[in-house]
């Protein structure tokens, strides 16, 4: 039987990078009017495939522009390749920007509602987990009905983090976040990620440094410029990604 979890068919993703500065928007209608804009093509990815398989964590590992982000969100459905398709089989919770779903003037209460409501939980499933949320969030009921504008990036991110984290996903997707917060919180933050880790939830886990990819994955693939360069088990891929 395929445990396959996650099929990426030769995704490629282009992006039309303008090759002039425009300052303003009535300049940029003008030009675009005129048609005397010009673009660059940029790929982004390219030729990317792989699976993933139920219970595999696999780091994503690759310098800054080499497509980790950009394939995390078309895995996830934010984004649509240009070229190729991804395949999902089963419940996919992204952690990327960390509270990017929330709404500034809300308060802390009503963006738990709103940001759950738009990860797929049900308000039943909130109301039951509210206060777990709050007291992991390390928030507390003085801030929490106060708008979220008024909030530290820190709060926005360690808010975001225990709303997305309250249920078991069967498919979980990390972009850098276990770096949020305070020294305190990021260990608290990791130990709720190796729970899950535990009870076979799947993972995506991009990261700058390899040493964290070796210590929380089992298998990983290495993209550099928008090409798969190795994929396969952690330590050999991570002692290939290290030595180049």
């Amino acid at each position: 039987m395929d445990k396959t979890i996650i099929k990426v068919n030769d995704v490629g993703m282009e992006f039309n990078l303008s090759q002039e500065k425009i300052s303003d928007l009535k300049e940029y209608v003008i030009k675009f009017l005129r048609r005397e804009l010009f673009f660059q093509e940029f790929w982004a990815l390219k030729n990317v495939s792989f699976d993933v398989k139920k219970g595999d964590r696999v780091g994503i590992v690759g310098l800054n522009g080499a497509g980790k982000s950009t394939l995390l969100k078309i895995i996830c459905g934010v984004m649509k390749p240009t070229e190729g398709n991804v395949k999902i089989n089963g419940k996919i919770v992204p952690l990327l920007e960390l509270g990017a779903g929330f709404d500034s003037n809300y308060t802390g209460r009503e963006n738990i509602f709103l940001n759950g409501a738009m990860l797929g939980y049900s308000k039943k499933f909130l109301e039951e987990k509210y206060d777990e949320i709050v007291e992991f969030s390390e928030i507390g009921e003085k801030f929490i009905d106060v708008p979220i504008k008024n909030y530290s990036s820190g709060m926005k991110a360690r808010l975001g983090f225990s709303i997305a984290t309250v249920v078991e996903p069967e498919i979980l997707v990390l972009d850098e976040v276990l770096s949020v917060g305070d020294a305190k919180f990021r260990k608290k933050s990791e130990e709720r990620i190796m729970s899950l880790f535990k009870k076979g939830v799947t993972v995506l886990y991009v990261s700058h440094s390899a040493g964290e990819v070796k210590r929380l994955c089992n298998k990983a693939i290495w993209l550099e410029k928008g090409k798969l360069i190795m994929q396969g088990d952690v330590e050999e891929v991570c002692a290939a990604y290290e030595k180049s």
